[in-house]
């Protein structure tokens, strides 16, 4: 009950008519956003924080939580009309969302799309609303060792659970550290890698790195790739969206499936994209109609969709009750809440309230604006994607170079947001995955401050990581995480031996 008191009072904070502007603006710009390849909702969101920085910090976190909720729904139009992936997460959506446009299924597929977004983040909301309370009183108990052992096992989990090799996920790390480590120390006041700079004397800004990182680089990499625009139209009438809900309810099972998945990997550092991936395919695993994947099948558009909103939602609730961003997208918007000296973690709970419940009930309102706003305007955003991409890619460089100037108002900053931009573009020509790094980049200072915090307490004994059960089981985790690639390798090993020794016993 208490928690639903929070909640309608902070439907009275989002229900202003400024913030209910603001998330409008946001939703709009976020599908835009998510429409246009090239970008993303990280991308998005750190490009645009620089204009927040003279907003309230509530309606500041509610315009670039709803530009985060547009351009989840945006990404699945360029998908299924364009078979371009508008976001990472969007390109289990083209296998068959695609293929539902070219058999004059457009409408169907987009309301499909935008109803399991709808769905997974409803979902995923009300799980934030109910958990993140408990959560957060339950992190009150933790001190400077508890809350190392909670870092080094998001750090650890990223290498454990990872798509990506973990010699490269754990190389991306370590630079994202090097670079968190730049500037003045803040214990013994020494100036670490400088190297003359005055302007490194407070450290590379988190903003400047993530707005290169990732809007630089991905404009880089995507000119480079000569991106063209050739797709289906589409115009979603009344009487397609009832029909389409209501053949939808027969496939209540993958919802359900695929929200656990998404709110899984979203808590989790799994992520978006490998949510909407493991819920494709395990809806054409259990269906009875597998061999319709591929070729339009609707559920395979619903399962992706509704696991890639509910893994993008739920990563916000270890990063507002631990500090901890189970996303690309939370670790910018992580950023954005320090530097409005907002410190994320159990006592946001106790000593900002309206700022906590506030953003809450924005993620309720902008995800039914959304829907609303995408069901109606699709012809329009369908046309946007006609215009040059070689049109479009110098606007947003401007963009991205006046966000990096208006930080620090330094054309030092312009620089190096253009070398981050580099080292985007460099990381994914190579594969390397940016989300480690970005982590590292956000949390490295924390955890740093955390163990040495720690390291002072103990006087020096490593010991005080075991020194209870809570800490100790939080450790022993991380150390599972870390070393999990290790298992994996030794059983595809044992695996790759035992179809070797028939071959071996033939030949003998």
């Amino acid at each position: 009950m208490q928690e639903l008191a929070n909640l309608a009072h902070g439907f009275s904070v989002a229900l202003t008519l400024p913030n209910l502007g603001f998330m409008l603006v946001g939703i709009t710009l976020g599908v835009l956003i998510g429409v246009l390849p090239g970008l993303g909702g990280a991308n998005g969101i750190a490009i645009l924080l620089p204009l927040t920085f003279s907003m309230n910090p509530t309606s500041a976190i509610i315009m670039l939580s709803c530009i985060y909720w547009g351009a989840l729904f945006g990404g699945a139009i360029t998908s299924i009309l364009f078979n371009i992936p508008g976001e990472p997460w969007s390109v289990a959506t083209t296998f068959d969302g695609h293929p539902m446009a070219q058999q004059g299924r457009a409408a169907q597929a987009l309301t499909a799309a935008f109803t399991s977004s709808f769905v997974g983040a409803v979902f995923a909301v009300a799980l934030i609303t109910f958990l993140a309370p408990l959560l957060a009183k339950f992190a009150l108990k933790f001190g400077p060792a508890e809350f190392f052992a909670v870092q080094l096992l998001t750090f650890a989990s990223f290498i454990g659970m990872s798509k990506e090799p973990p010699a490269k996920t754990i190389a991306a790390m370590m630079l994202g550290f090097a670079l968190a480590a730049v500037g003045m120390d803040a214990v013994s006041g020494q100036l670490r890698m400088t190297y003359g700079f005055p302007e490194l004397l407070k450290g590379f800004d988190f903003l400047i790195a993530v707005i290169g990182l990732f809007g630089i680089g991905e404009i880089l990499l995507t000119m480079e790739e000569g991106l063209a625009f050739k797709g289906k139209s589409a115009k979603i009438r009344a009487k397609i969206v009832i029909e389409t809900w209501a053949g939808m309810i027969r496939y209540w099972k993958t919802f359900l499936r695929s929200t656990a998945i998404g709110c899984w990997m979203g808590i989790t550092p799994g992520g978006a994209t490998p949510a909407s991936f493991m819920s494709y395919g395990m809806a054409r695993r259990v269906s009875k109609n597998p061999q319709g994947f591929g070729k339009g099948d609707i559920e395979g558009v619903i399962a992706p969709e509704t696991a890639a909103h509910a893994a993008g939602t739920s990563a916000l609730l270890p990063m507002l009750t631990l500090g901890i961003p189970g996303s690309p997208t939370a670790a910018v918007l992580l950023g954005g809440l320090l530097i409005w000296g907002l410190q994320p973690g159990p006592m946001l709970f106790v000593e900002q309230k309206d700022f906590v419940w506030g953003l809450i009930a924005s993620m309720y309102l902008g995800n039914v604006v959304g829907l609303i706003v995408v069901l109606t305007t699709v012809p329009w955003w369908a046309a946007i994607l006609r215009i040059p991409f070689s049109v479009i890619a110098p606007v947003i460089l401007v963009i991205c170079a006046i966000g990096a100037y208006t930080v620090n108002n330094s054309m030092f900053d312009v620089a190096m947001m253009f070398f981050f931009g580099v080292v985007g573009y460099l990381f994914k020509k190579l594969k390397y995955p940016l989300a480690p790094l970005v982590l590292a980049l956000v949390l490295g200072d924390m955890a740093e401050s955390s163990f040495r915090q720690a390291m002072l307490l103990s006087q020096g004994s490593l010991s005080i990581f075991w020194a209870n059960p809570l800490v100790g089981s939080i450790f022993a985790l991380s150390i599972v995480m870390l070393l999990w690639p290790l298992w994996g390798a030794a059983k595809d090993f044992a695996r790759a031996r035992e179809r070797a020794r028939p071959v071996q016993e033939v030949k003998g």
